[in-house]
Protein backbone atom coordinates (compact mmCIF):
# COMPACT_ATOMS: atom_id res chain seq x y z
CA UNK A 1 0.00 0.00 0.00
CA UNK A 2 1.21 3.49 -0.48
CA UNK A 3 0.58 6.19 2.40
CA UNK A 4 -0.79 9.62 0.10
CA UNK A 5 -1.95 13.11 1.19
CA UNK A 6 -1.97 13.20 4.96
CA UNK A 7 -2.34 16.14 8.27
CA UNK A 8 -1.96 15.15 11.87
CA UNK A 9 -4.27 17.39 13.43
CA UNK A 10 -3.13 18.10 17.03
CA UNK A 11 -3.62 20.09 19.98
CA UNK A 12 -1.44 22.54 22.48
CA UNK A 13 -3.30 20.93 25.04
CA UNK A 14 -6.18 18.30 26.29
CA UNK A 15 -9.60 20.07 25.45
CA UNK A 16 -8.57 22.63 23.27
CA UNK A 17 -10.85 21.80 20.76
CA UNK A 18 -8.97 19.00 18.65
CA UNK A 19 -12.01 16.80 17.73
CA UNK A 20 -13.94 19.93 17.00
CA UNK A 21 -11.44 20.88 14.23
CA UNK A 22 -10.54 17.60 13.17
CA UNK A 23 -14.09 16.83 12.62
CA UNK A 24 -15.40 19.56 10.94
CA UNK A 25 -12.26 19.50 8.71
CA UNK A 26 -13.22 16.10 7.75
CA UNK A 27 -16.69 17.03 7.04
CA UNK A 28 -15.49 20.63 4.96
CA UNK A 29 -13.59 18.48 2.63
CA UNK A 30 -16.07 15.59 2.36
CA UNK A 31 -18.50 18.33 1.29
CA UNK A 32 -16.58 19.26 -1.91
CA UNK A 33 -16.04 15.42 -2.97
CA UNK A 34 -12.72 14.35 -1.65
CA UNK A 35 -12.88 11.12 -0.04
CA UNK A 36 -11.37 11.70 3.50
CA UNK A 37 -10.01 8.91 5.36
CA UNK A 38 -9.36 9.44 9.54
CA UNK A 39 -7.81 8.24 12.93
CA UNK A 40 -7.15 9.05 15.93
CA UNK A 41 -4.25 8.84 17.80
CA UNK A 42 -4.59 7.02 20.95
CA UNK A 43 -6.93 4.54 22.86
CA UNK A 44 -10.13 6.37 21.98
CA UNK A 45 -14.00 5.16 20.88
CA UNK A 46 -16.02 8.53 20.93
CA UNK A 47 -14.08 10.78 18.82
CA UNK A 48 -14.01 8.05 15.76
CA UNK A 49 -17.49 7.73 15.99
CA UNK A 50 -18.15 11.71 14.73
CA UNK A 51 -15.20 11.29 12.17
CA UNK A 52 -17.04 8.33 10.92
CA UNK A 53 -20.18 10.42 10.52
CA UNK A 54 -17.89 12.94 8.86
CA UNK A 55 -16.64 11.14 6.36
CA UNK A 56 -19.23 8.10 5.51
CA UNK A 57 -16.07 6.00 6.34
CA UNK A 58 -15.45 3.72 10.02
CA UNK A 59 -12.89 5.38 12.43
CA UNK A 60 -9.55 3.86 13.16
CA UNK A 61 -6.87 4.22 16.12
CA UNK A 62 -3.09 4.09 15.91
CA UNK A 63 -2.58 3.94 19.73
CA UNK A 64 2.13 3.20 19.54
CA UNK A 65 1.74 2.18 23.18
CA UNK A 66 -0.69 -0.69 22.30
CA UNK A 67 0.49 -1.64 18.79
CA UNK A 68 4.46 -0.63 18.34
CA UNK A 69 6.08 1.92 16.48
CA UNK A 70 6.27 -0.85 13.24
CA UNK A 71 2.17 -1.32 13.15
CA UNK A 72 1.90 2.11 12.63
CA UNK A 73 2.41 2.52 9.01
CA UNK A 74 0.62 -0.50 8.13
CA UNK A 75 -2.57 0.67 10.41
CA UNK A 76 -2.47 4.03 9.02
CA UNK A 77 -2.15 2.52 5.06
CA UNK A 78 -5.35 0.26 6.27
CA UNK A 79 -7.13 3.68 7.67
CA UNK A 80 -5.99 5.73 4.34
CA UNK A 81 -6.95 3.06 1.72
CA UNK A 82 -9.64 4.09 -0.66
CA UNK A 83 -9.28 7.73 0.12
CA UNK A 84 -7.71 11.01 -0.90
CA UNK A 85 -6.77 12.24 2.51
CA UNK A 86 -6.27 10.72 5.63
CA UNK A 87 -6.56 13.43 8.55
CA UNK A 88 -5.04 11.74 11.77
CA UNK A 89 -6.53 13.44 15.26
CA UNK A 90 -4.19 13.85 17.92
CA UNK A 91 -4.56 12.95 21.67
CA UNK A 92 -4.01 15.34 24.40
CA UNK A 93 -1.40 17.72 23.72
CA UNK A 94 0.91 17.13 21.12
CA UNK A 95 3.62 16.00 23.17
CA UNK A 96 1.83 14.27 25.89
CA UNK A 97 1.72 10.75 26.00
CA UNK A 98 1.98 7.36 27.99
CA UNK A 99 3.25 7.73 31.69
CA UNK A 100 5.57 5.33 31.11
CA UNK A 101 7.67 7.78 28.34
CA UNK A 102 7.61 5.15 26.21
CA UNK A 103 6.29 6.18 22.51
CA UNK A 104 2.62 6.92 22.74
CA UNK A 105 2.34 10.75 21.69
CA UNK A 106 0.46 12.64 18.98
CA UNK A 107 4.17 13.90 17.61
CA UNK A 108 5.54 10.01 17.96
CA UNK A 109 2.82 9.28 15.36
CA UNK A 110 3.39 12.32 13.19
CA UNK A 111 6.97 11.26 13.03
CA UNK A 112 6.32 7.82 12.61
CA UNK A 113 4.15 8.93 9.14
CA UNK A 114 6.48 11.52 8.34
CA UNK A 115 3.07 13.73 8.21
CA UNK A 116 2.25 17.68 8.43
CA UNK A 117 0.81 18.90 11.82
CA UNK A 118 -1.34 21.10 11.68
CA UNK A 119 -1.42 22.85 15.56
CA UNK A 120 -4.97 23.71 17.07
CA UNK A 121 -4.64 27.04 19.18
CA UNK A 122 -7.00 27.97 21.71
CA UNK A 123 -6.69 32.10 21.38
CA UNK A 124 -8.90 33.17 23.51
CA UNK A 125 -7.11 35.85 25.26
CA UNK A 126 -3.90 35.79 22.59
CA UNK A 127 -2.44 38.08 20.72
CA UNK A 128 1.34 38.84 19.86
CA UNK A 129 2.18 36.26 22.85
CA UNK A 130 0.90 32.75 19.88
CA UNK A 131 4.03 33.47 18.66
CA UNK A 132 5.84 32.34 21.46
CA UNK A 133 3.61 29.36 22.30
CA UNK A 134 3.89 27.92 18.57
CA UNK A 135 7.61 28.69 18.22
CA UNK A 136 7.61 26.68 21.49
CA UNK A 137 5.89 24.08 19.82
CA UNK A 138 7.58 23.73 16.64
CA UNK A 139 11.25 23.84 18.06
CA UNK A 140 10.71 21.21 20.96
CA UNK A 141 10.95 18.14 18.87
CA UNK A 142 11.03 19.20 15.37
CA UNK A 143 10.67 15.43 14.52
CA UNK A 144 6.95 16.63 14.01
CA UNK A 145 6.95 19.13 11.71
CA UNK A 146 4.23 22.15 12.78
CA UNK A 147 3.31 23.40 9.48
CA UNK A 148 0.59 25.49 10.06
CA UNK A 149 -2.17 26.67 13.07
CA UNK A 150 -6.26 27.44 12.82
CA UNK A 151 -6.94 29.14 16.18
CA UNK A 152 -10.29 28.76 17.58
CA UNK A 153 -12.57 31.39 19.45
CA UNK A 154 -10.78 34.01 17.69
CA UNK A 155 -13.02 37.36 18.85
CA UNK A 156 -13.25 38.99 15.87
CA UNK A 157 -11.19 39.86 12.13
CA UNK A 158 -9.03 42.15 13.49
CA UNK A 159 -8.05 39.45 16.06
CA UNK A 160 -7.77 37.19 13.29
CA UNK A 161 -5.32 39.28 11.65
CA UNK A 162 -3.08 40.12 15.25
CA UNK A 163 -2.51 36.02 15.16
CA UNK A 164 -1.78 35.87 11.40
CA UNK A 165 0.74 38.42 12.03
CA UNK A 166 2.22 37.17 15.02
CA UNK A 167 2.37 33.50 13.28
CA UNK A 168 3.83 35.41 10.26
CA UNK A 169 7.34 36.36 12.76
CA UNK A 170 7.98 33.00 12.78
CA UNK A 171 7.13 31.75 9.71
CA UNK A 172 4.07 30.00 10.40
CA UNK A 173 0.73 30.25 8.61
CA UNK A 174 -2.60 30.56 10.21
CA UNK A 175 -4.67 28.59 7.65
CA UNK A 176 -8.17 29.05 9.98
CA UNK A 177 -9.65 31.44 12.58
CA UNK A 178 -13.18 29.84 13.70
CA UNK A 179 -15.16 32.38 15.54
CA UNK A 180 -16.38 31.97 19.25
CA UNK A 181 -19.94 29.29 18.61
CA UNK A 182 -21.37 27.43 21.28
CA UNK A 183 -23.24 25.49 18.53
CA UNK A 184 -19.66 23.88 18.69
CA UNK A 185 -19.69 22.86 22.29
CA UNK A 186 -20.40 19.31 21.65
CA UNK A 187 -22.35 18.04 24.85
CA UNK A 188 -19.67 15.58 27.07
CA UNK A 189 -19.86 13.48 30.40
CA UNK A 190 -17.88 11.59 32.59
CA UNK A 191 -15.31 10.04 29.65
CA UNK A 192 -16.08 12.50 27.28
CA UNK A 193 -17.70 13.40 24.51
CA UNK A 194 -21.26 11.78 24.05
CA UNK A 195 -21.06 8.48 21.63
CA UNK A 196 -22.71 9.54 18.17
CA UNK A 197 -24.60 6.56 18.73
CA UNK A 198 -27.07 7.96 21.33
CA UNK A 199 -28.16 11.34 19.57
CA UNK A 200 -26.63 10.81 15.61
CA UNK A 201 -29.25 12.98 14.27
CA UNK A 202 -28.00 16.04 16.30
CA UNK A 203 -24.14 15.72 15.65
CA UNK A 204 -25.26 15.54 12.22
CA UNK A 205 -26.50 18.43 12.34
CA UNK A 206 -23.95 19.90 14.46
CA UNK A 207 -21.38 18.47 11.84
CA UNK A 208 -23.53 20.20 9.09
CA UNK A 209 -22.76 23.53 10.54
CA UNK A 210 -19.46 23.11 11.73
CA UNK A 211 -18.71 22.21 7.74
CA UNK A 212 -19.79 25.70 6.88
CA UNK A 213 -17.96 27.32 9.23
CA UNK A 214 -14.73 25.87 8.57
CA UNK A 215 -15.45 25.94 5.06
CA UNK A 216 -15.36 30.06 5.51
CA UNK A 217 -12.64 30.45 8.26
CA UNK A 218 -10.12 27.84 6.82
CA UNK A 219 -7.81 27.49 4.08
CA UNK A 220 -8.57 24.12 2.85
CA UNK A 221 -6.68 24.69 -0.40
CA UNK A 222 -3.17 25.22 1.59
CA UNK A 223 -4.39 22.67 3.81
CA UNK A 224 -4.38 20.32 0.48
CA UNK A 225 -1.40 21.88 -0.16
CA UNK A 226 0.12 20.63 2.99
CA UNK A 227 -1.41 17.25 2.75
CA UNK A 228 -0.49 16.69 -0.54
CA UNK A 229 3.58 18.01 0.20
CA UNK A 230 3.76 14.42 2.69
CA UNK A 231 5.99 12.11 0.76
CA UNK A 232 3.98 9.05 -0.54
CA UNK A 233 5.32 6.05 1.22
CA UNK A 234 5.16 2.32 0.45
CA UNK A 235 3.23 0.38 3.86
CA UNK A 236 3.43 -2.88 4.43
CA UNK A 237 -0.74 -4.67 4.38
CA UNK A 238 -1.08 -4.80 8.47
CA UNK A 239 -1.52 -8.39 9.16
CA UNK A 240 -4.85 -10.30 9.50
CA UNK A 241 -5.41 -13.72 10.64
CA UNK A 242 -5.54 -17.13 8.68
CA UNK A 243 -9.81 -18.22 8.56
CA UNK A 244 -10.48 -20.94 10.79
CA UNK A 245 -14.21 -22.55 10.05
CA UNK A 246 -16.79 -19.99 10.18
CA UNK A 247 -18.32 -19.08 13.47
CA UNK A 248 -21.55 -17.08 14.30
CA UNK A 249 -20.74 -14.37 17.19
CA UNK A 250 -23.14 -12.07 19.10
CA UNK A 251 -21.72 -8.51 18.91
CA UNK A 252 -23.81 -6.10 21.83
CA UNK A 253 -24.06 -3.15 20.51
CA UNK A 254 -26.77 -0.46 21.20
CA UNK A 255 -26.55 2.82 23.05
CA UNK A 256 -24.82 1.61 25.78
CA UNK A 257 -21.99 -1.02 24.08
CA UNK A 258 -20.42 1.50 21.25
CA UNK A 259 -16.96 0.88 22.46
CA UNK A 260 -15.41 -1.48 19.83
CA UNK A 261 -12.28 -1.01 17.82
CA UNK A 262 -12.82 -1.57 14.06
CA UNK A 263 -9.56 -3.07 14.00
CA UNK A 264 -10.65 -5.82 16.22
CA UNK A 265 -14.47 -6.30 14.08
CA UNK A 266 -11.96 -6.75 10.81
CA UNK A 267 -9.72 -9.27 12.88
CA UNK A 268 -12.61 -11.09 14.32
CA UNK A 269 -13.98 -11.01 10.70
CA UNK A 270 -10.94 -12.54 8.68
CA UNK A 271 -11.04 -14.94 11.87
CA UNK A 272 -14.01 -16.93 10.52
CA UNK A 273 -16.36 -14.71 13.19
CA UNK A 274 -20.05 -13.88 11.47
CA UNK A 275 -20.74 -10.67 13.73
CA UNK A 276 -24.13 -10.46 14.49
CA UNK A 277 -25.16 -7.46 16.40
CA UNK A 278 -27.92 -7.25 19.01
CA UNK A 279 -29.03 -4.50 21.78
CA UNK A 280 -28.65 -5.74 25.37
CA UNK A 281 -31.42 -2.36 26.12
CA UNK A 282 -33.60 -4.08 23.67
CA UNK A 283 -33.34 -7.65 22.22
CA UNK A 284 -35.11 -9.70 24.32
CA UNK A 285 -32.51 -12.88 23.63
CA UNK A 286 -29.25 -13.33 21.85
CA UNK A 287 -28.99 -13.92 18.03
CA UNK A 288 -29.81 -17.74 17.38
CA UNK A 289 -27.11 -20.13 16.21
CA UNK A 290 -24.31 -18.40 17.65
CA UNK A 291 -21.28 -20.04 19.55
CA UNK A 292 -19.78 -16.88 21.13
CA UNK A 293 -20.33 -13.56 22.70
CA UNK A 294 -18.43 -10.16 22.60
CA UNK A 295 -19.67 -7.56 24.79
CA UNK A 296 -17.25 -4.49 24.45
CA UNK A 297 -17.20 -1.27 26.10
CA UNK A 298 -19.72 1.56 26.60
CA UNK A 299 -22.13 3.17 29.02
CA UNK A 300 -24.02 0.60 30.92
CA UNK A 301 -24.17 2.48 33.83
CA UNK A 302 -25.91 5.24 32.24
CA UNK A 303 -28.50 2.83 30.70
CA UNK A 304 -28.57 0.21 33.89
CA UNK A 305 -32.03 1.05 34.28
CA UNK A 306 -32.96 0.01 30.77
CA UNK A 307 -30.53 -3.20 31.02
CA UNK A 308 -31.86 -4.22 34.55
CA UNK A 309 -35.09 -3.85 32.82
CA UNK A 310 -34.57 -6.47 29.63
CA UNK A 311 -34.57 -9.57 32.06
CA UNK A 312 -35.63 -12.01 29.35
CA UNK A 313 -32.29 -11.13 27.48
CA UNK A 314 -30.25 -11.20 30.86
CA UNK A 315 -32.28 -14.80 31.87
CA UNK A 316 -31.02 -16.44 27.97
CA UNK A 317 -27.52 -14.23 28.90
CA UNK A 318 -26.96 -16.77 32.13
CA UNK A 319 -28.81 -19.77 29.87
CA UNK A 320 -26.20 -19.31 27.14
CA UNK A 321 -23.28 -19.22 29.24
CA UNK A 322 -24.15 -22.13 31.48
CA UNK A 323 -24.30 -24.08 28.04
CA UNK A 324 -21.16 -23.30 27.40
CA UNK A 325 -21.26 -19.93 25.03
CA UNK A 326 -17.65 -18.47 24.60
CA UNK A 327 -17.90 -14.79 25.90
CA UNK A 328 -15.27 -12.24 26.07
CA UNK A 329 -16.25 -9.23 27.40
CA UNK A 330 -14.47 -5.21 28.21
CA UNK A 331 -14.82 -3.25 30.94
CA UNK A 332 -18.38 -2.06 30.39
CA UNK A 333 -19.54 -5.81 29.10
CA UNK A 334 -17.80 -6.99 32.32
CA UNK A 335 -20.53 -5.00 34.59
CA UNK A 336 -23.43 -6.25 32.07
CA UNK A 337 -22.11 -9.91 33.40
CA UNK A 338 -21.38 -8.99 36.69
CA UNK A 339 -23.99 -10.08 39.67
CA UNK A 340 -25.09 -6.53 39.89
CA UNK A 341 -24.15 -2.68 39.24
CA UNK A 342 -25.10 -0.17 41.59
CA UNK A 343 -27.36 -2.70 42.85
CA UNK A 344 -29.50 -3.55 39.97
CA UNK A 345 -29.55 -6.86 38.92
CA UNK A 346 -27.60 -7.69 35.49
CA UNK A 347 -26.59 -11.27 33.90
CA UNK A 348 -25.02 -12.61 36.67
CA UNK A 349 -22.77 -14.57 34.96
CA UNK A 350 -19.12 -13.31 36.52
CA UNK A 351 -18.96 -13.80 40.33
CA UNK A 352 -19.01 -10.05 40.92
CA UNK A 353 -20.60 -6.51 41.79
CA UNK A 354 -19.92 -3.24 39.70
CA UNK A 355 -20.67 0.01 41.19
CA UNK A 356 -19.93 3.41 39.59
CA UNK A 357 -17.70 5.44 41.68
CA UNK A 358 -15.83 8.90 42.09
CA UNK A 359 -12.52 8.30 40.78
CA UNK A 360 -11.25 7.70 37.50
CA UNK A 361 -9.52 4.52 36.13
CA UNK A 362 -7.24 5.67 33.22
CA UNK A 363 -4.10 4.42 31.83
CA UNK A 364 -2.04 1.44 29.79
CA UNK A 365 -1.71 -1.59 31.32
CA UNK A 366 0.38 -4.72 30.17
CA UNK A 367 -1.03 -7.83 31.45
CA UNK A 368 -0.76 -11.16 31.78
CA UNK A 369 -3.36 -13.64 32.16
CA UNK A 370 -3.79 -16.25 35.39
CA UNK A 371 -5.53 -18.96 33.43
CA UNK A 372 -6.45 -20.16 30.24
CA UNK A 373 -9.33 -17.89 28.33
CA UNK A 374 -10.31 -18.32 24.99
CA UNK A 375 -7.76 -15.72 23.78
CA UNK A 376 -5.07 -17.39 24.75
CA UNK A 377 -2.84 -19.55 27.39
CA UNK A 378 -2.32 -18.75 31.23
CA UNK A 379 0.90 -16.56 30.35
CA UNK A 380 -0.68 -14.56 27.85
CA UNK A 381 0.64 -11.13 27.54
CA UNK A 382 -1.45 -8.44 26.52
CA UNK A 383 -1.02 -4.75 25.88
CA UNK A 384 -3.88 -2.17 26.24
CA UNK A 385 -5.87 0.21 28.79
CA UNK A 386 -8.65 0.53 31.13
CA UNK A 387 -10.87 3.73 31.45
CA UNK A 388 -13.70 3.49 33.95
CA UNK A 389 -15.41 5.42 37.50
CA UNK A 390 -16.11 2.23 38.71
CA UNK A 391 -15.00 -0.48 40.57
CA UNK A 392 -15.72 -4.64 40.65
CA UNK A 393 -15.85 -6.38 44.18
CA UNK A 394 -14.05 -9.05 44.45
CA UNK A 395 -12.21 -8.41 41.41
CA UNK A 396 -11.37 -11.41 40.17
CA UNK A 397 -7.73 -13.32 39.95
CA UNK A 398 -7.45 -13.40 35.60
CA UNK A 399 -5.24 -10.70 34.90
CA UNK A 400 -1.32 -9.89 36.61
CA UNK A 401 0.03 -6.48 35.70
CA UNK A 402 3.79 -6.92 34.67
CA UNK A 403 4.24 -3.64 35.82
CA UNK A 404 4.18 -4.92 39.63
CA UNK A 405 4.05 -0.95 41.09
CA UNK A 406 1.60 -0.56 38.86
CA UNK A 407 -2.29 -1.15 39.83
CA UNK A 408 -4.08 -3.90 39.60
CA UNK A 409 -6.48 -5.25 36.70
CA UNK A 410 -9.66 -6.63 37.30
CA UNK A 411 -11.03 -9.28 35.63
CA UNK A 412 -12.02 -13.65 35.39
CA UNK A 413 -11.21 -15.66 33.36
CA UNK A 414 -11.99 -19.53 32.37
CA UNK A 415 -11.75 -21.78 29.30
CA UNK A 416 -14.84 -20.22 28.01
CA UNK A 417 -15.18 -16.55 29.06
CA UNK A 418 -12.32 -13.61 29.53
CA UNK A 419 -14.32 -10.59 31.54
CA UNK A 420 -12.28 -7.77 32.48
CA UNK A 421 -11.29 -4.01 32.28
CA UNK A 422 -8.69 -4.12 29.99
CA UNK A 423 -9.90 -2.59 26.70
CA UNK A 424 -7.29 -4.27 23.66
CA UNK A 425 -6.27 -3.23 20.17
CA UNK A 426 -6.06 -5.92 17.76
CA UNK A 427 -4.43 -3.98 15.34
CA UNK A 428 -1.20 -5.89 15.99
CA UNK A 429 -1.96 -8.81 17.27
CA UNK A 430 -4.93 -10.25 15.15
CA UNK A 431 -3.47 -14.09 16.64
CA UNK A 432 -5.94 -13.06 19.51
CA UNK A 433 -8.82 -12.44 17.49
CA UNK A 434 -7.73 -16.41 15.66
CA UNK A 435 -7.99 -17.84 19.22
CA UNK A 436 -10.90 -16.59 20.43
CA UNK A 437 -12.82 -18.18 17.06
CA UNK A 438 -11.16 -20.84 17.31
CA UNK A 439 -12.21 -21.34 21.26
CA UNK A 440 -15.89 -20.83 19.60
CA UNK A 441 -15.29 -23.36 17.00
CA UNK A 442 -14.71 -25.95 19.58
CA UNK A 443 -16.80 -25.00 21.94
Amino acid sequence: MILGPRLVIAGTHSGVGKTTVASGLMAAFARRGVRVASAKVGPDFIDPGYHALATGSPGRNLDVWMSGPAAIGPLAGRAAQGGDLLIVEGVMGLFDGASDGAPSSTADVAALLDAPVVLVVDASGLGQSIAAIVHGFATLDRRARVAGVICNRVGSPRHAEILRAALASIDVPLLGALGRDDAFAWRDRHLGLVPVVEHPDVVRNALERLAHAVERDCDLEALAQLAAAAPSRPVDAPALPAPSAPVRVALATGRAFSFMYQDNVEALTAAGAELVPFDPCEDAQLPEDCQALVAGGGFPEVYAPDLADNTALLADVGRRVAAGLVVWAECGGLLWLAQTLDERPMAGVVPTHGRMTERLTLGYRHARTAAVSPLGPSGLELRGHEFHYSAVSPPGPALVNVNSAGPAISGWAHADLLASYLHLHLGATPEIAAAFVRAATAA
